[in-house]
């Protein structure tokens, strides 16, 4: 291995938790500053630290539609966690150091485009935050997004479902047998996307074997071909056999290794509950492989306490690759039929729960398919249980480079919603413009 120059942001949250014994809480962080403290990776000279900033509203209200406003329902934590990223993010672009790892929280990839509340723990979505930023402030276009925590990662699909310019690879715990129940293979993108959403459910045991395999055999030659300007790791730990909302057999090692190969610009913490018997080894041998430094003897003190993979998983996983290389193979075909199949407009109605606030919101989201641009979007949401009542909205979101015609389709669709008054609050989110108008 050859030495990079990495950096680290660290922010615990001291002041923010959902209730103070809940796994998601400031030692998730504390335990590994600890660890590398004492292995003395901050004294490195290729490794620096970095102070985050704070991130601005306006930089969630890029990403996010909060009902009735993304502020009333966070904290400043949450802008810091954001605002951390970013600090990673622009050190890289700044060319102060090869990458970066954003060790932060709270956490962000199940927070949506619409926001009413928390849902598994999260309420603003960091790296698509991080995401937007680099896309005004560096003119970053395609952008991969490889989500290993062993939840999906589905706000973070929400969010870019229907952006052909994001590759979003999830590597997660089948949805059949944990939250959120989602990220399955046939969740592929909307028509003029399609295929540039990429789920990958894993069965509950799989391990280091099964992990480098699909990393090997798919994930990898996808990156190639993509081509991406930048690779992010939503980087989640929770796949370690030690994990206590989980069912995986993922190493410190395994880890490591995917760190290694996969070579992302930018590592962004997500999910990770085993805080003692986990995260310092696994958040070492992270660092260590983003540093281009040995990482071969970070291993846990437990280690033989980790499952063997099953025959059975082994070629499961097999099978699951090989579905996924043919359909990749096909893609372009794929995403030409489905956009000639749709026609003008595609729509979908979903019910979304969010688990840590007890709000249920019914939502219809149509995707004008235009033949000269990215089209445009409108959103109609209804959430019962939510902190400040039952609320409605409707919003229309212009992306970059819309045509001329699709913008003032979406301007009037959001004007002529508000005429009929079946909403509370209306909103116009403007890509290009850099702006999210309540109207």
């Amino acid at each position: 291995m050859r030495d990079k120059s990495l950096g680290l942001v660290f922010f615990p949250a001291f002041d923010w938790a959902i209730t103070p014994s809940h796994p998601e809480r400031e030692e998730r962080l504390l335990y590994t500053r600890d660890q590398i403290v004492e292995e003395g990776l901050l004294d490195l000279p290729n490794i620096r630290e970095y102070r985050p900033q704070l991130a601005k509203l306006q930089d969630a209200e890029r990403v996010h539609i909060g009902v009735p406003g993304i502020a009333p329902l966070i904290t400043d934590a949450h802008l810091v966690s954001a605002g951390g990223a970013i600090t990673a993010a622009e050190a890289v672009m700044r060319g102060e150091v090869s990458n970066a790892f954003a060790l932060v929280r709270p956490p962000g990839h199940h927070a949506m485009r619409v926001v009413h509340g928390i849902r598994g723990f999260c309420t603003i979505n960091i790296e698509a935050i991080m995401v937007e930023y680099l896309r005004r402030h560096y003119g970053i276009k395609r952008v991969a997004i490889v989500d290993t925590d062993v939840h999906h990662g589905d706000g973070t699909q929400d969010i870019f479902y229907h952006d052909p310019d994001t590759l979003f690879i999830s590597l997660h715990q089948d949805g059949r047998t944990l939250y959120p129940g989602t990220g399955a293979m046939s969740e592929l993108g909307s028509p003029a996307a399609f295929c540039s959403t990429v789920n990958i459910p894993l069965p509950p045991g799989t391990t280091d074997k099964g992990l480098h395999y699909v990393l090997d055999q798919l994930v990898l030659p996808m990156l190639e071909d993509f081509k991406p300007d930048m690779i992010i790791n939503s980087a989640g730990q929770d796949n370690h056999y030690s994990d206590p909302l989980a069912n995986m057999a993922i190493t410190a090692q395994g880890y490591a290794r995917l760190t290694e190969k996969l070579r992302a610009d930018i590592a962004v913490l997500e999910g990770g509950y085993s805080i003692e018997d986990a995260l310092p080894y696994v958040n070492t041998g992270i660092i260590l492989a983003m540093a281009g430094l040995d990482y071969s003897r970070v291993v846990e003190p437990d280690i033989e306490r980790c499952p063997r993979q099953t025959e059975a998983n082994t070629q499961y996983i097999a099978r699951l690759v090989a579905q996924w290389q043919e359909v990749w193979s096909g893609r372009d075909e794929l995403r030409r039929q489905a956009v000639a199949k749709t026609g003008d407009y595609w729509q979908r109605h979903r019910n979304i729960y969010y688990d840590d606030s007890g709000i249920q919101e019914q939502q219809s989201e149509t995707v004008r398919l235009c033949p000269h641009c990215h089209g445009y979007q409108t959103v109609s949401t209804q959430a019962e249980g939510a902190p400040f009542g039952t609320k409605s909205a409707f919003a229309a979101v212009i992306p970059r480079q819309s045509c001329r015609i699709c913008r003032s389709q979406a301007q009037d669709a959001v004007h002529k919603a508000k005429k009929d008054g079946r909403h509370d609050h209306y909103f116009l989110q403007d890509k290009e413009q850099d702006t999210l108008e309540k109207v």
